[in-house]
């Protein structure tokens, strides 16, 4: 062919190529515009109107609002009738608009509601649980069958674990409530098996507990005194101190009196035992009228008072004197005596328990402070029998328990149960009491002379000491030192001629 024909063919072919390409190409600029804008609009929480699944919040096309590039051709479309008439994506099949659709509603909240924020419910109102069915205490839940309170929970449990047996000094049948419950730990047992605990979840419990044993970890709690609560420990405190030297002040002698082999009774040992008594009971009396509010009460429950309590505390002071190393007590003049001399001396088949009972103390490492509070609680209880006034006895022993319970606290914070120890001592206390007095009854058949006045007064009914023999000898016998208070008699500060008063 010519060489013009040629090169103007060669000419024609190269146009017919390059303009579909270049034409191509902003086409393709434009379909790039176009994704661009579908994936926005799938990142978006926006719809369409032309997909059904979707909430209608926007007219049809894009929203200018949020998309401010658009094009009028785009109007009234989506961007994928757009995409699915191209060629670039025609190859993908016509469905390819709807998968992406799909896609877009996955990502894409399903609900308008989401998008309000709901309100935060009420807590639940606080569980209210009717007062502990044994003391009336406020009560922390159900325990073992029944509403309680955490010290009956307490008390009940330990009672079961360890099998305790309780004894009942009065008629079995005390009140029990918040005040008085660690007064009568028999009688406060079988309210709770009453009330309805059951000994079977006791059991459960504790084999639950021993399947999976954790250490607790005891956080020390603060424990502070009130100002009125620090003076009456302070008062307690100093009115037991100088009423009761300690053991440290004491310069110790020994006798070798009886020391080896147990006897009947030795009246040697008999005779200084009685007069060192004598002197604890009036040092007893001292404390007992420096005690807040004590002086308060009528003279007749003052008397009854100190006459049902004496006992408890005379044993609880010796025993507080007690010397392990050596098994001896030692009295306020520094005689010290082992365990065969207080058996020889009168204590007889007492011995052995009060012994027990020093031991038992041990553990407690109760300082001078606690044991005046322990005092003072043993002698101030409107249990005891014949009060005029018990509930005005209860008053004040409330704060005294509670300033024991803080000062017990305060000093040992990783030891909460020393407080409750203590207070079961007040109960160990009164049964030995209460053999000491039966034990007093036999020693009256021993001595050869009266029962010291004082050790007489001391006791409930002191007609049981008066000799056979007086009656007859009446005339010729002097005088008793101190005249003992009938029952029937009613006291008073002009009439009273009691030995605890004189």
């Amino acid at each position: 062919p010519p060489e013009g024909a040629g090169g103007g063919g060669v000419l024609l072919i190269r146009e017919t190529q390059t303009i579909p390409w270049r034409g191509h190409i902003l086409f393709q600029v434009l379909l790039l515009e176009i994704f661009f804008f579908s994936i926005l609009c799938m990142l978006s929480t926006t719809t369409w109107t032309s997909f059904p699944l979707l909430p209608l919040r926007h007219m049809a096309g894009f929203p200018r609002a949020m998309y401010p590039f658009t094009f009028n051709s785009m109007k009234g479309h989506s961007p994928f009738d757009l995409l699915a008439s191209t060629h670039l994506f025609s190859r993908f099949g016509a469905d390819l608009p709807k998968e992406m659709a799909a896609l877009s509603v996955e990502t894409q909240s399903t609900s308008s509601e989401e998008m309000v924020p709901s309100s935060p419910s009420p807590p639940p109102p606080p569980r209210v649980y009717k007062p502990c069915f044994v003391c009336q205490d406020k009560s922390s839940g159900y325990h073992y069958g029944v509403s309680s309170c955490e010290g009956c929970k307490g008390f009940f449990r330990r009672s079961i674990q360890k099998n305790m047996v309780y004894t009942c000094h009065r008629d079995k049948n005390c009140q029990i409530n918040k005040v008085t419950r660690n007064r009568c730990q028999y009688c406060r047992l079988q309210k709770c098996f009453e009330v309805g605990m059951s000994k079977e979840a006791v059991r459960n419990d504790r084999n639950k507990k021993k399947k999976d044993v954790k250490e607790e970890i005891v956080l020390p709690e603060n424990y502070e005194l009130s100002g009125e609560l620090e003076e009456l420990v302070n008062k307690v405190s100093k009115a037991h101190q100088e009423t009761f030297p300690s053991l440290c002040q004491l310069g110790k002698y020994t006798t070798n009196s009886s020391a080896e082999h147990r006897v009947q009774l030795d009246l040697g040992l008999w005779d200084k035992f009685s007069e060192l008594s004598t002197k604890c009971i009036i040092k007893i009396v001292e404390f007992a009228k420096r005690l807040p509010g004590f002086t308060t009460l009528t003279i007749a429950d003052q008397i009854t008072l100190l006459k049902s309590a004496c006992l408890d505390i005379l044993m609880l002071r010796i025993c507080t004197r007690y010397t392990p190393e050596q098994d001896t007590m030692t009295f306020s003049d520094g005689l010290t005596l082992n365990r065969t001399q207080m058996h020889n001396a009168g204590f007889g088949p007492l011995t052995d328990l009060v012994f027990a009972f020093a031991g038992q103390l041990l553990p407690l490492e109760m300082d001078d402070t606690e044991t005046g509070l322990l005092s003072a609680i043993c002698l101030i209880c409107g249990d005891r029998m014949d009060l005029e006034e018990p509930e005005k006895v209860d008053k004040l022993q409330e704060p005294l328990l509670e300033a024991l319970k803080i000062y017990t606290r305060r000093r040992r914070p990783n030891k909460p149960h020393m407080f409750p120890r203590m207070l079961m001592k007040v109960t160990d206390l009164r049964g030995i009491s209460t053999k000491g007095a039966e034990r007093a009854i036999t020693l009256k058949m021993e001595i050869p002379g009266p029962m010291p006045p004082l050790i007489r007064e001391m006791l409930e009914n002191p007609d049981v000491f008066e000799d056979s023999s007086d009656s007859s000898d009446s005339a010729a016998a002097p005088p008793p030192a101190v005249p003992a208070i009938k029952q029937e008699e009613k006291p008073t500060y002009e009439s009273t001629k009691d030995p605890f008063f004189m």
